[in-house]
C-alpha cells in the first residue's frame, strides 16, 4: 500500500490575516458557455442566441455568472494553497457585479480577511474575501469564502506536552 502523497498547500496556521493571493488569467470561450450550458441545462438566450443578446442592455452574448465562478473556483485551486490542506468549503457569498463576455479573460485574487482557530484542535475556519476581474481590472464578482483549513500541527498534542524540567 502507498502512503499518501503530503500535503504541498498552505495550512490554516501558515496563513495570515491580510496575505493575498492572486491566480493566472484564463479567457473564457464561446465553447466554455456552449458547454456548461449543456452541462448545467442553463439555455437563457443571454448567453446562447447573439441575435436575443443583441437587443439587450449588454449588446452581447454573455457568460454564465456560475460559470465565472466555476472557473474562479478552478484559478484558486491552480494556487496550490488548498492542496492537501483544505477540509472543507463551508460557504461561498457571490456578489455579480458586472459581465464576463467572450473573450474577457478572468483572474481571482483572495485575501485571508478572518481566521477563527475553532471548531477542533486540527483544523481552523479561514475566510477568504474573494475578487474576480477581467482583463481591464474591474472587479466581475466579489464575496467571500469561507473554508475549513487543516493545521499543521494538531493543538491537542501542543496543549498536553509536558513542560520541560530543568
Amino acid at each position: 500500500m502507498s502512503e499518501a502523497p503530503s500535503p504541498r498547500g498552505r495550512f490554516f496556521d501558515q496563513l495570515e490575516v491580510g496575505e493575498q493571493f492572486t491566480s493566472q488569467g484564463r479567457t473564457i470561450t464561446e465553447a466554455d458557455v456552449v458547454h456548461f450550458a449543456g452541462i448545467s441545462g442553463d439555455y437563457n438566450p443571454l448567453h446562447i442566441d447573439e441575435a436575443y443578446a443583441s437587443g439587450t442592455v449588454f449588446r452581447a452574448r454573455i457568460a454564465h455568472g456560475l460559470l465565472v465562478q466555476s472557473v474562479a473556483s478552478g484559478l484558486a485551486w491552480q494556487l496550490g494553497l488548498f492542496d492537501g490542506t483544505i477540509a472543507a468549503l463551508k460557504e461561498m457569498v457571490i456578489r455579480f457585479q458586472s459581465p464576463v463576455l467572450f473573450g474577457d479573460t478572468v483572474r481571482i485574487e483572495l485575501r485571508v480577511a478572518e481566521k477563527d482557530p475553532e471548531p477542533s484542535a486540527r483544523r481552523g475556519w479561514v475566510r477568504f474575501d474573494a475578487r474576480v476581474a477581467n482583463q481591464r481590472g474591474e472587479t466581475v464578482i466579489e464575496g467571500s469564502w469561507t473554508t475549513l483549513m487543516h493545521r499543521k500541527t494538531d493543538r491537542r498534542r501542543e496543549l498536553t506536552r509536558e513542560p520541560a524540567s530543568g
